[in-house]
């Protein structure tokens, strides 16, 4: 998965496994048990930094009990290894913090 502008396959995407992210769609999801604003904001810092690093940017939304993340390739039109990549420094940051993926995406 060298190639940052080929939209990955759904066994692409299998083989990286990433266990706190579902592909939907055109994108990859996924969404993070927080338990309170502070550790949200503190997670939402931690991508914030690692997304300009990588100048790759996800949707994020910010509430009271978790965060959500949308990561796709808006340039291709769909996931790449760029978001594989960032996927998993935020599952990282996530662990990091003591959050879990939350369930039912």
């Amino acid at each position: 998965m060298t190639d940052s502008q080929r939209i990955l396959t759904p066994a692409d995407i299998h083989e990286a496994g990433l266990a706190d992210w579902a592909a939907q769609d055109a994108t990859l999801v996924a969404r993070f048990a927080t338990g309170d604003f502070a550790t949200g904001l503190e997670l939402v810092n931690r991508i914030g930094a690692s997304a300009e690093d990588a100048n790759h940017h996800p949707d994020l939304t910010l509430t009271y009990p978790e965060v959500a993340v949308t990561l796709t390739s808006h340039d291709v039109g769909g996931v790449t290894s760029r978001d594989i990549d960032l996927a998993q420094l935020i599952s990282g940051h996530a662990a990091d913090l003591g959050v879990d993926a939350a369930s039912g995406e």
